[in-house]
């Protein structure tokens, strides 16, 4: 039986869309599983344009689409009941209450006032901000305020979440806080995500998928385990303790050592096996904690990709 979480939620087929000599999208076709998928691209490459064409905010001049088999041309307000979208841009409506701004999300995906009124503590709650539900949202830190977008995303418990730049304005314990909610939501609220952020460590600590544009086309789709292909001959290596006259050893031997930290990167010349580096460390006394072949970091994925493009 095929994976559920790989299962297609938005297909999207040689879409293009012009402003004026700026061509946003070109001829972009992806499919997007279920799960979490992080949207990767340098400024301008078409993230936003493809954000709002899913939601049915931006009509394409050309190419078709389905989210949740649904036409993004014709059923945009049934697909929008089914999504949920924190947007990068303050959309906050000053001298509202926090309580009443995710209440009244709410009501526009077509829930009852009072359901909408319950719901919406619920996800404040949930997002930490409970405590300041009856504050005006003028008010609100630049942190709160990414918090209660996402209450208000979330108020009618949609099938897909695209949060785009979830993270803007934290300090690293907001962004911390921030990215373990996308990533309950996720793992076990049973939402899909669609991720899009330039922080990568963000997309990587959530997203299990990656989609990278460029130019308004389409560069990397996949899962980020299969492309962090695995470097051949390299090696990340943990000592227990200091190295002493490890690396000057297995230097003269003929390998390339980089150190990064605690974590030795090392490249073994052609026809050695790793089992030297055990044999070195055997003799020089020191112990291997951790020794795995080296795979692409995330940002090698990406800068790659750009670079190729």
């Amino acid at each position: 039986m095929a994976d559920a979480q790989m299962q297609p939620i938005i297909e999207l087929k040689d879409i293009s869309k012009t402003y004026g000599q700026v061509k946003a999208l070109d001829q972009l076709s992806c499919v997007i599983p279920a799960g979490a998928t992080g949207l990767l691209g340098p400024n301008g490459s078409g993230k936003t344009t493809m954000i709002r064409t899913m939601l049915g905010l931006v009509r394409p001049d050309a190419g078709t689409g389905m989210v949740f088999g649904l036409d993004i041309r014709s059923q945009q307000l049934d697909i929008r009941r089914k999504i949920g979208f924190s947007p990068e841009d303050d959309c906050l409506f000053p001298g509202v209450h926090g309580i009443e701004f995710v209440a009244y999300a709410g009501e526009l995906c077509g829930m009852q006032s009072s359901d909408a009124m319950q719901r919406a503590h619920e996800v404040l709650d949930y997002v930490g901000l409970g405590e300041v539900r009856y504050r005006k949202v003028e008010s609100y830190s630049s942190g709160m305020k990414q918090r209660l977008k996402l209450a208000a995303a979330i108020v009618h418990d949609p099938q897909l979440l695209i949060l785009d730049e979830p993270t803007n304005g934290m300090d690293p314990a907001g962004r911390e806080h921030m990215l373990q909610l996308a990533d309950d939501l996720a793992t076990n609220k049973g939402m899909s995500l669609v991720f899009s952020s330039h922080l990568l460590p963000d997309v990587e600590s959530v997203c299990r998928c990656i989609v990278v544009l460029s130019g308004g086309k389409l560069l990397v789709q996949g899962d980020i385990g299969t492309l962090k292909q695995i470097h051949s001959g390299s090696y990340e290596l943990r000592l227990k303790e200091a190295p002493g006259n490890y690396v000057e050893h297995i230097t003269d031997a003929g390998c390339q050592v980089q150190i990064n930290g605690e974590m030795l990167r090392v490249r073994l010349p052609d026809g050695l096996a790793p089992e030297m580096l055990w044999r070195q460390a055997a003799l020089d006394h020191v112990q291997i904690r951790h020794l795995r072949p080296q795979r692409s970091t995330l940002e090698e994925i990406f800068l790659g990709a750009v670079e190729r493009s």
